[in-house]
């Protein structure tokens, strides 16, 4: 499955724990926003679980948007950057 993962993450410590571990599990598109385009259901829990251990979460936030192959497809941009990473999508 496809996910987009983005947070707000307010100590900079925390922030970059984080941003160790969603580097394991995607690509970095925008400062706190990253693309995870091969995430099976255990691989999201266990990002979901690692990332839950960073946070504080009476400050912080990580959303995570799970994207359906159309949603993908249909994405628009402009500017730098480019479409997603999804050749090597392989479960939806």
């Amino acid at each position: 499955m496809f996910y987009l993962v983005c947070f707000d993450i307010v100590d900079d410590r925390d922030r970059r724990k984080a941003t160790k571990i969603l580097c394991e599990y995607g690509y970095r598109v925008q400062k706190s926003v990253f693309e995870c385009p091969r995430l099976t259901e255990r691989k999201f829990l266990r990002l979901r679980d690692r990332l839950e251990t960073v946070i504080d979460s009476l400050w912080d936030t990580v959303r995570f948007y799970r994207l359906c192959r159309g949603c993908i497809k249909d994405m628009e941009y402009i500017g730098t950057g480019g479409p997603p990473k999804t050749a090597a999508v392989e479960v939806f």
